[in-house]
């Protein structure tokens, strides 16, 4: 056994001074010192030996196990050694890169303008709500006293899923939910992408952010409803612009208005960006809310009245930041976006 022992202690030095890499010597490990290595098989002769000679041969085991986790140990420090170089060299850093080609994120001007209407309304006292992307035709027609023939329904017009589903129009259908669910009094907004059929161009694309809000209450009037887009048009823009109101046809209100709002370049006078007039675009769409509306939504519209309006998200960023060009929102180019 003595012999077997030494040979055993011999060939593990022999193989462990030739170990390449931390993988061959965790085999060598295993093979000599393992629950079914040289080793043990060795000790579990042990029994067969007299009486005088098994504490020998256990104190020779014991020396010969020692020996080989010493030349383990040693072994696995240089080779762990010389892998933490290899990786040191190959994991060169760079620490003359420029530091200005680092460039950090920041909000795109769209969201910006989204979370301070959602803030401005908030501190007017309206609840913000949102709504699913793919609404049902009902919702997104039916009850908004949609008529049946009415050019919006059109698979020209709209994204059909479904002859019961679509990707929605408007935001307008949160507001038959809320209603739905909260019945009144109620004053709400919500902001969230909307999907039509429209050819791309400078104002147009299919699709948008658009934001709707909506009061329902007691004795809700016209004056209500001129009061509170005027304090949000000027809060947003500015104490200097001013609103212009066009009579308009909404299925969902009545009557109907469109707002405009002074050039923020000229501040009325007439400019390029405004084409002489002292208007921008038109910013968004209103109305008083539609009495079948308030009925399809189950609220008594002889007790309450509303108003409601409409816009674009888009729009509004356009004229906040003097964009000209919608498609400049969603190119993601970065020589824009470096702009704000």
């Amino acid at each position: 056994m003595k012999e077997e022992l030494l040979k055993i202690k011999d060939e593990a030095k022999a193989l462990i001074e030739k170990a390449e890499d931390l993988k061959s010597l965790e085999d060598l490990r295993v093979k000599f010192l393992g629950k079914k290595g040289d080793l043990t098989a060795i000790l579990k002769m042990m029994g067969s030996l007299s009486a005088e000679e098994r504490p020998v041969m256990g104190q020779l085991a014991n020396e010969v196990r020692e020996d080989i986790e010493a030349l383990l140990k040693n072994k696995f420090d240089d080779l762990n050694a010389l892998e933490r170089e290899k990786r040191l060299d190959e994991e060169t850093l760079d620490i003359s890169i420029d530091k200005d080609l680092v460039s950090l994120g920041h909000e795109h001007p769209l969201i910006k303008v989204k979370e301070k209407l959602e803030d401005l309304f908030m501190r007017m006292g309206f609840k913000v709500i949102e709504g699913p992307e793919i609404e049902t035709v009902e919702n997104n027609f039916d009850l908004l006293n949609a008529p049946q023939d009415h050019p919006s329904r059109d698979m020209s017009d709209t994204f059909y899923i479904d002859k019961e589903n679509l990707l929605r129009t408007q935001t307008s259908p949160v507001q038959i939910r809320a209603m739905k669910k909260y019945g009144a009094p109620l004053k709400m907004v919500s902001c969230g992408r909307t999907f039509r059929f429209d050819d791309v161009d400078n104002t147009h694309s299919p699709m948008f952010y658009q934001m709707e809000g909506l009061v329902v209450g007691e004795n809700i009037s016209l004056a209500n409803l001129k009061f509170t887009i005027d304090q949000f048009v000027r809060e947003l823009l500015g104490e200097k612009i001013q609103t212009r109101y066009r009579p308009h046809h909404f299925p969902f209100t009545e009557p109907s208005m469109e707002v405009d709002v002074t050039c923020h370049k000229c501040a009325g006078e007439g400019c390029e960006f405004c084409g002489g007039t002292g208007w921008s675009m038109e910013l968004l769409g209103c109305g008083m809310v539609h009495p079948n509306v308030l009925r399809n939504c189950g609220i008594d519209p002889k007790k309450y009245s509303g108003f409601a309006f409409g816009f674009g998200v888009d729009r509004i960023t356009m004229v906040s930041y003097g964009i000209n060009d919608i498609r400049l929102l969603y190119e993601n180019d970065q020589r824009f976006l470096d702009e704000f």
